[in-house]
């Protein structure tokens, strides 16, 4: 015989998730069913936009035609806006050169945010007080964007790939959230190395850093990304086309509705749609951010939360 008890009766444990405190309401069904609906339209919602501009760039002229523009449903695959681009010519030239600055960029800004923020979390460094203040009020007040340029011009930096790196290489922020994690790290730790003769150089090399393999992943990708899709330092410093990123030549691929210097005589013969080519610079333009977001995902909760909290 069965025994009758008032208890509820509750999910199955694959249904439940995780344990959750003692003092959450178990979810119900109808609950976890309306996160799912929410988390796969907004899924949908990004993932669908990067299905249409992929589709298109690998969409042939005569299925472009027949759409009457964007393509939802692909049809007739081809690669030849893929193979034109990388044939040689602006886009290509352009993507060396995002690549290049993107590298040098982020090795020179990580590079000058991790030593200063080192030095700002030892609260006994010379001037650490003045300088976190004239820091903090740089985020704050600016001299402006015609100083900026004049400052730029009258170092001899315009026209050159440095105007691209030094007016924007250092972001207080992430300065901010680096000295709030290395201020996390155990004083004692340091203290102890020190007494065994490590010098700060070597204390930052080979036991902070390792020890915030997260925060300096995350600020990493975020100097990236940074260096990777800014246009506007280009379009201000720069007069020479041939100098120009990914990003200002997908602009003015877009703006002015035509294919860059190389493709005019495929889009011409008829195996190349003006379209094509404009989304597959799309596809160019975000695929490495694509690619390497995957790999630092795991890192943003501590790298991000713990380095803002502390300190």
């Amino acid at each position: 015989m069965t025994a009758v008890t008032d208890e509820p009766a509750r999910a199955p444990r694959w249904w439940q998730g995780p344990p959750r405190a003692a003092w959450e309401e178990p979810p119900t069904r109808a609950g976890l069913a309306g996160k799912g609906i929410a988390l796969a339209a907004a899924c949908l919602a990004i993932l669908f936009p990067l299905w249409i501009v992929v589709v298109t760039s690998l969409s042939s002229r005569k299925t472009i035609d027949e759409a009457g523009g964007l393509v939802m449903i692909p049809q007739e695959i081809t690669f030849v806006a893929y193979r034109e681009l990388l044939s040689g010519g602006q886009v290509t030239r352009a993507t060396v050169i995002s690549v290049l600055v993107t590298l040098v960029g982020t090795l020179f800004s990580m590079t000058v945010s991790v030593l200063c923020a080192y030095g700002l979390s030892r609260t006994g460094s010379l001037g650490h007080r003045w300088i976190l203040m004239t820091l903090l009020a740089t985020m704050f007040f600016s001299a402006g964007l015609i100083p900026t340029y004049l400052l730029v011009q009258t170092l001899g930096l315009t026209d050159t790939y440095l105007a691209l790196i030094l007016p924007s290489a250092v972001s207080v922020f992430n300065i901010l959230v680096l000295r709030g994690f290395f201020m996390g790290i155990s004083p004692e730790l340091i203290d102890s190395a020190r007494i065994d003769g490590a010098g700060d150089l070597r204390i930052l090399w080979q036991i902070v850093m390792p020890l915030s393999r997260a925060v300096i992943a995350v600020i990493t990708l975020f100097y990236a990304v940074g260096y990777w899709s800014a246009w506007f330092n280009a379009s201000l410093y720069l007069n020479d086309q041939d100098m120009m990123p990914l990003q200002n030549v997908m602009i003015q691929l877009v703006q002015k509705q035509e294919a860059p210097v190389g493709l005019g005589q495929a889009i011409k013969t008829g195996q190349l749609s003006g379209l094509a080519v404009q989304m597959a610079v799309m596809v160019l333009a975000l695929l490495p951010v694509a690619v390497l977001s995957p790999f630092v995902q795991k890192h943003f909760k501590k790298g991000m939360l713990t380095g803002a909290v502390k300190g």
